[in-house]
């Protein structure tokens, strides 16, 4: 018996989210043997707890199919819902009293790592309940930072857009070369330093700027980052120093708690801002030269120009050329040797049925 399947985005949008939900409906849509219909949920799972949802089916017929997979945003919407940690919370039974509505086999959700809390939650509630329902998370989030995935979907734009804009920021910089000057870049990271690492890529020579890159990997001392700002002032006199936002002493404590209390958002995370303005004004105390501070807000990774590469491999499926069951929908889009519609990924050469 068919059953239906749905995809829903939830946190904040990449730069190739959407090219991740063209993966899945196309898929689907290609698995007319097994699917019967492919839902979007509008706003995430906030959205189907209020049977907000939309049939995918009529966005490949008008062609908008294929503008969604090159259009950054959350297409379908998205939402930062906490599901209970009692998965005996009403919540449970009510959702699958819709998946059960809505004859829901296949339920994929795009996002980070709030997304797959909510994917974990909804697979072991499934499993006290003895559901058939599969339950699939696909990975979403500039950070990089998702337990046993070797990269994120995300990751590549917003670290291409990091390493542009450090680039530019060193020009700037440059341009008072008579002076010392210290400029300071926060980059989105809370416990991961990826995005910030990145930086690296600014560099066009060995002692180039960003001179000092900062993770929240390390903990960070602040008499230690004086004195490296001192030594690199002997080759380097306009520094950049890149900081992730989450850098920390090592004992739990982040940096920008030191200026001032953080609050909460609705998942627990401490909201962090402040770290480079922190250190503007301790450097600016401490060794009294001109120091600015730059906060590069994730709004800018999120929406920063897809890297073309990046987007051609997010959640691409490829068919075998060995396949020939599968094959509901004759795709002139595709060669023959991909239109077998049973899924694997790019490092296999043949599907799992012809390995």
């Amino acid at each position: 018996m068919k059953k239906n399947a749905i995809v829903g985005q939830s946190g904040g949008p990449t730069a190739v989210i959407n090219a991740s939900l063209y993966g899945v409906v196309y898929e689907a849509l290609n698995r007319e043997d097994v699917i019967g219909t492919i839902y979007g949920m509008i706003n995430g799972i906030e959205g189907f707890l209020n049977e907000n949802m939309m049939d995918m089916k009529p966005f490949e017929v008008n062609g908008e199919l294929e503008l969604i997979k090159t259009t950054p945003g959350s297409y379908l919407g998205s939402c930062r819902y906490k599901l209970p940690e009692d998965l005996t919370d009403a919540v449970y039974p009510q959702l699958f009293e819709k998946f059960e509505k809505y004859n829901i086999g296949y339920f994929f959700y795009i996002g980070g790592n709030d997304s797959m809390d909510t994917v974990s939650k909804l697979s072991r509630y499934a499993e006290t309940v003895n559901s058939e329902i599969r339950f699939i998370g696909i990975p979403k989030t500039i950070d990089n930072d998702l337990v046993l995935t070797d990269h994120t979907p995300g990751f590549g734009s917003a670290a291409k857009y990091v390493a542009s804009t450090v680039r530019e920021i060193a020009i700037d910089a440059s341009v008072y070369d008579n002076k010392k000057s210290v400029t300071i870049v926060e980059i989105m990271g809370r416990h991961a330093g990826w995005l910030a690492a990145a930086s690296v890529l600014a560099r066009k020579f060995e002692g180039d700027n960003p001179v000092l890159i900062y993770l929240p990997e390390v903990a960070f001392d602040q008499e230690q980052f004086l004195a490296d700002v001192q030594k690199a002032f002997e080759h380097t006199s306009n520094l950049v120093v890149c900081i992730s936002e989450g850098i920390n002493d090592g004992n739990g404590k982040f940096v920008c708690e030191l200026a001032s209390d953080v609050g909460v958002d609705t998942f627990g995370h401490k909201m962090l801002t402040g770290s480079g303005k922190y250190l503007e004004n301790l450097v600016k105390d401490r060794l009294g030269v001109k120091v600015r501070s730059i906060e590069q807000p994730a709004l800018f990774f999120r929406y920063a120009l897809c890297d073309r590469r990046e987007r051609s491999n997010r959640f691409r499926f490829f068919r075998c050329a060995d396949c020939t069951e599968g094959n509901n929908r004759n795709d002139d889009r595709l060669p023959p040797y991909r239109r077998c519609g049973l899924p694997h990924y790019l490092r296999s050469g043949r599907c799992k049925s012809h390995l």
